[in-house]
């Protein structure tokens, strides 16, 4: 089967969607993932799917957005395909469109509640433009997933579409059951998009007020500029290292260095409410202690393996005080360290494939000649 996965991102960082693909791919499907293609894009590293990246003239804004959806529509409708899964929903309506058009299938991959990322939630022209393309689209679809069931039953309920829960996770990991603590400085690591309400500015604010502690960034995003300019206007140079984009190699080795993962968002409408981000899932792989917000996903995995310490907000104190007890509390820091090790049997990639091959074997089976 042809399948066409759509995301507005670059490729290469992207670590759910080579996942995704390369297991359709080795399924046996003919797959083909569409992206963004930017200024400072590095070349493609070489997959079992194809790969295309589109490049637009507009970076970012409204008219980004409205120029990528249509060179993905004009694109969609003159290739070939069974299906297109569109991957949020930035990219929903062109493969609606040209599904409809050509008469093939769309599927919805819903890694976030789009009208409730911070970028849009407090935008209220934006967010009913992008909730009118979603009751336009997303209620006459059949087969939609998304990363967690708070999600799904959210969506289900709003737009009375099933959705299937297909979580966000790594691959299973190999490491030794053993302290990763080491003498010196704390490591703090922070991975992912540097975008706003991900309390990236917050933590910042609240190194000086703990002893011998350092945060490494690995990633970048809208507050790449801000973030830079608060370190350099707080004197934390030494504190604070960027790493930049990293491809998902690279980033596994500085994950493994790290002393304390971070997960910190704001409740900054339901999108991050509702989470349940692959970070959580990378810091568990590599029997990493973090911390996360104290909300609905992360306390229902907290409540079963105990591996994050959780926070209810983002003040300087309650940020610091979380990590002087993961720094300070040897046997507390063990508890999670070996918890991990459990989780990671549960939450791993491996596991969760099936249900992603399931979900399309379904398709598979009504297009193959009988």
């Amino acid at each position: 089967m042809k399948i066409i996965c759509t995301v507005t991102n670059d490729l290469t960082y992207d670590q759910r969607m080579l996942r995704i693909c390369d297991s359709l791919s080795n399924a046996g499907h003919e797959v083909r993932l569409i992206g963004r293609k930017r200024n400072f894009s590095i070349p493609l590293k070489s997959q079992t799917y194809n790969q295309k990246r589109l490049r637009c003239f507009f970076e970012k804004g409204k008219l980004f957005y409205l120029e990528y959806n249509l060179r993905l529509f004009f694109f969609l409708l003159f290739a070939k395909f069974d299906l297109v899964c569109s991957v949020d929903l930035d990219t929903i309506l062109p493969g609606y469109l040209a599904a409809m058009w050509k008469k093939k299938i769309c599927v919805y991959d819903a890694h976030e509640y789009f009208q409730e990322v911070p970028e849009v939630v407090n935008r209220p022209f934006t967010k009913w433009v992008w909730e009118n393309v979603a009751r336009f689209t997303i209620p006459n679809l059949t087969h939609c997933y998304t990363v967690c069931e708070s999600l799904a039953i959210l969506f289900e309920a709003k737009y009375g579409t099933r959705f299937e829960v297909i979580r966000n996770v790594p691959l299973r990991q190999k490491f030794k059951k053993e302290t990763r603590r080491k003498e010196g400085k704390t490591v703090l690591l922070y991975q992912g998009v540097l975008n706003e309400g991900r309390g990236l500015e917050e933590i910042i604010r609240a190194l000086p007020s703990m002893e011998n502690v350092g945060l490494w960034l690995a990633g970048e995003g809208d507050l790449s500029l801000p973030l830079r300019e608060l370190v350099k206007k707080l004197s934390l140079e030494k504190e604070v290292q960027f790493f930049g984009n990293l491809r998902p190699d690279e980033l596994k080795k500085i994950t493994k260095q790290a002393t304390i993962g971070l997960n910190l968002l704001e409740n900054k409408g339901l999108n991050y409410y509702y989470s349940l981000a692959n970070k959580a899932f990378d810091y568990i792989q590599a029997g990493l202690p973090s911390i996360n917000m104290d909300f609905p996903e992360y306390r229902k995995i907290n409540e079963k393996f105990e591996v994050f310490l959780l926070i209810e907000n983002l003040e300087a104190e309650t940020i610091a005080a979380a990590v002087r007890k993961l720094a300070t509390d040897e046997s507390y820091y063990k508890l999670l360290e070996v918890n991990c090790l459990k989780a990671g049997r549960e939450f791993n990639w491996e596991k969760e494939e099936r249900k992603l091959l399931a979900f399309y074997k379904f398709f598979f089976e009504q297009s193959s000649p009988r």
